[in-house]
């Protein structure tokens, strides 16, 4: 193993112990960490696996292999920020609707309100 070899499998196991570790302090959920955990196995593997790293860069045409390890890297972070912002706009979409539930729940405590009654009057006349 050369030095470079080295580095990237210390950075690799770096990054998989930063995010189980971030894992566990429940700084990331484990819905959200499976992406980063299956990024740093490929690159452990990618790194360990020297043959086959050579083989995926002369097959792209890549002359210096880890070139190919880093547009690994790329590809992976893009992968991440696509499932990130999928996540995002999902919670974007409930956030407005909470928002808009919200403000229904207003304008029908005022309304109660202005006609003299309770909330819990109005609760009451249901139940009878």
């Amino acid at each position: 193993m050369d030095r470079l070899q080295v580095s990237a499998v210390a950075i690799s196991i770096a990054l998989l112990i930063g995010v189980l570790e971030l894992v566990r302090r429940k700084k990331l959920t484990e819905e959200y960490s499976f992406v980063w955990i299956l990024c740093a196995l490929a690159l452990l593997g990618l790194s360990m696996a020297r043959g086959l790293l050579d083989r995926i860069a002369l097959g792209l045409g890549i002359f210096y292999p880890p070139a190919a390890l880093l547009l690994v890297v790329i590809l992976f972070v893009f992968v991440a920020s696509v499932s990130f912002s999928v996540v995002i706009s999902r919670q974007r979409q409930q956030i407005d609707r909470l928002i808009e539930d919200t403000a229904l729940l207003d304008a029908r405590l005022r309304e109660l309100e202005d006609t003299g009654r309770a909330p819990e009057d109005e609760a009451t006349l249901r139940t009878r």
